[in-house]
């Protein structure tokens, strides 16, 4: 086995050789293009500015040239940061290759100007626009502030800090134990009363409150203390 591996090794450059003399070899620069063609298209909807740079290709490879090459991502890749890459050949002989390729994503981010407490409501003022590459920052970052003013930290977080979506939450639209509005509509007629909530809901959670009577009523918690009621 030995043997018949060093002897692959001794023809390749002459299998190599033969190949460029009859035209017959695939250019490794136009593959390498058409792998950079194809990750374009697959990252047009990135945000901020995307560089793509493809790695080099073994030139000990003697690849058949190629009518159609067909780049694709293997199973479990990602468009993002350092990846690989597939490029497959079907005619006329089948051969497939894999290039290593990084995708920079320079856009901006969200970072605070001053430490945030757990709970505390996030304002402009606790903000600033960062500018960086994106594929190596932790995942879900926030890239502008209006995804998170209004909104309250999670967790306490450290001046400088990149904004992630974990990091922040919704306020609450009801509060256990607070009075809030029930509302109940319909065509053409709307009620309105008073109620406790039962429970704690964002906006679009469900929610539980007690009426005045003494009936707990189910329904959906809507931002400023409402919860539309469904029977």
């Amino acid at each position: 086995m030995k043997k018949f591996i060093a002897l692959l090794l001794l023809l390749l450059p002459v299998t190599m050789a033969i190949a460029q003399a009859n035209g017959q070899m695939q250019n490794a620069a136009v593959t390498q293009q058409t792998i950079k063609h194809f990750l374009e298209s697959q990252t047009a909807g990135l945000p901020g500015k995307v560089e793509i740079v493809i790695g080099p290709i073994d030139p000990r490879l003697a690849l058949t040239a190629c009518a159609a090459l067909e780049p694709f991502i293997p199973r479990g890749g990602k468009l993002w940061g350092k990846t690989t890459v597939g490029a497959k050949c079907t005619a006329p002989e089948s051969w497939t290759i894999y290039v290593q390729a990084n995708i920079i994503v320079t856009a901006d981010y969200i970072a605070t100007t001053k430490p945030l407490s757990q709970g505390q409501i996030i304002t402009a003022e606790d903000l600033t626009v960062l500018q960086g590459d994106l594929t190596l920052l932790p995942p879900g970052i926030i890239t502008a502030a209006a995804q998170v003013i209004g909104k309250s930290s999670a967790v306490s977080i450290p001046v400088g800090t990149p904004l992630r979506q974990d990091s922040v939450r919704n306020l609450p639209a009801v509060q256990q134990g607070k009075i809030v509005r029930l509302i109940s509509a319909g065509t053409g007629f709307q009620i309105s009363s008073e109620g406790k909530a039962l429970n704690t809901a964002s906006e679009g959670q469900p929610a539980q409150a007690r009426t005045q009577s003494g009936q707990v009523v189910n329904g959906i918690a809507r931002t400023g203390g409402i919860i539309e009621v469904v029977y």
